[in-house]
């Protein structure tokens, strides 16, 4: 009884997921469960895989390994990845929506909520032309599909424009007359790719009505990528967070938002500055989670893939030979996890007894560098001439942590940055691992213009502005 009851509260269940491309995997063993009746937000980084997900459990692709469960309300299942595509929405009853807006655009928004209830109208005209002779059945579904889909243009706030092109309606506008055509269908499952990429915050609101009504007067459950925080925290009730295909997190979207893994994966911080971020915030909760190490409850389970080490190392499939090399640190949550492993296994030293007041002041903040064993930047000094360093964070993409991480390597002057060669570039690059966007954001010419401003102030008894 309790398996059964189990079993009807989800309507998907994933397991062991995985899509492979040749060399490439986007998809590793991937696991999570959507509950019936819930919005179920499936988020991460550009490439995390999100939308390969749908496509294996849409039909578009059929995964290279795993299980895909959809539970009807009717007790039937349906394995999704042995189902032939066009049976998907026939017979599990699962639509979607793409990133890019399919609709007929020369069509008027009637005729594409129609076109959406074509297998039902086929079915009353005996899959022939006996539709044209007006028989009663005929007559009867197609009075039925005009109801419902003025039913859907009311609820999405379209039925004033019925009779428009699809083509002329607002960007927003058309977004939500592909969820009404979708919803046409009668579908279970509702899978909408990036429903609010593009919409303005009156936009995203219409949306948010849109898809709250359809959760909670329609029984429809709905997975949902979305890259818009302020629609996913607000309406979902699940969050699946993806990282190079990976699930880094799995919980309610207020201990999704809070986790140190992703954190790191959407600000593509390093491990040590997700430390400063949290302090910065305040969230003193998080950061002794950080400090404790990873939290089993929300991270991935003990799978295969797991089991193979983590991401930034690679990805083996041993059955196959195949090895994927992962550039190291790509992973961000990753990171999080190593630092943390590492402290749990450090053993706490105690404070010198002539340190003790200090000690406790000093907790937070990770022991500073000594600038003279940095290498790699040839004009690093030793301390800040005449004790006073340059406000860095005046150079656009420096921010508070990356100033302190400059300072630590021994840089404190705008003028020193000015002075930077290729070399010195590449060893500031490699420390802060930025990838070109030192010359991107033109440090160099900011320092200059910056150094020579504060050269002038002396001469003209300039004070600070």
């Amino acid at each position: 009884m309790n398996a059964q009851a189990s079993t009807n509260d989800t309507i998907l269940q994933v397991e062991h997921l995985s899509m492979k491309f040749g060399g490439l995997v986007a998809i590793g063993d991937l696991s999570f469960q959507a509950k019936r009746g819930e919005i179920t937000a499936l988020i991460g980084p550009n490439g995390a895989g999100k939308t390969t997900v749908f496509n294996c459990i849409t039909g578009f692709y059929k995964p290279s390994e795993g299980m895909l469960t959809l539970n009807r309300r009717d007790g039937s299942s349906y394995l999704l990845e042995r189902l032939p595509n066009h049976e998907i929405p026939a017979r599990a009853k699962v639509a979607r929506t793409f990133q890019n807006i399919r609709l007929f655009s020369g069509m008027t928004l009637l005729e594409n909520l129609l076109v959406a209830q074509h297998n039902k109208l086929m079915k009353a005209s005996g899959y022939t032309i006996l539709g044209l002779f007006g028989f009663s059945s005929y007559r009867q579904a197609s009075a039925e599909s005009i109801e419902l889909a003025k039913h859907w243009l009311e609820k999405a706030d379209l039925v004033d424009r019925a009779d428009d092109p699809a083509g002329d309606l607002p960007y927003g506008a058309q977004r939500r007359l592909e969820i009404a055509r979708a919803m046409c269908t009668g579908p279970e499952l509702l899978c909408l790719d990036e429903p609010a990429a593009g919409l303005n915050p009156k936009e995203s609101a219409a949306l948010n009505e849109l898809l709250m009504d359809i959760k909670n007067n329609t029984g429809t459950s709905i997975l949902l990528i979305e890259h818009d925080m302020s629609v996913v925290m607000q309406i979902s009730d699940h969050v699946v967070v993806l990282e190079y295909g990976r699930k880094i997190s799995d919980g309610s979207p207020q201990s999704v938002r809070t986790d140190p893994r992703v954190i790191a994966a959407y600000l593509g911080v390093d491990d040590e500055e997700v430390q400063e971020v949290l302090v910065e915030v305040g969230d003193e909760d998080v950061i002794e989670q950080l400090d404790t190490g990873p939290d089993s409850a929300h991270g991935p389970g003990n799978s295969a893939s797991m089991m193979a080490g983590p991401v930034s190392d690679t990805t083996e499939h041993a059955n196959e030979g195949e090895r994927v090399t992962v550039s190291k640190g790509a992973s961000k949550a990753a990171q999080v996890d190593a630092r943390a492993a590492s402290i749990a296994s450090k053993p706490v030293a105690p404070p010198p007894a002539a340190k003790t007041g200090a000690a406790k002041a000093g907790a937070k903040k990770p022991a500073t560098k000594a600038p003279a064993k940095a290498a790699g930047i040839s004009n690093r000094l030793d301390a800040p001439r005449g004790g006073k360093a340059d406000s860095l964070i005046r150079i656009k993409g420096i921010g508070p942590v990356n100033e302190r991480k400059l300072n630590e390597h021994g840089i404190f002057h705008f003028d020193q940055i000015a002075a930077w060669k290729k070399a010195d570039i590449e060893a500031a690059e490699a420390y802060l691992a930025f990838d070109g966007r030192i010359a991107r954001e033109d440090w160099i010419g900011q320092a200059k213009a910056l150094a020579k401003e504060a050269a002038a102030k002396p001469a003209t008894g300039g004070g600070r502005k």
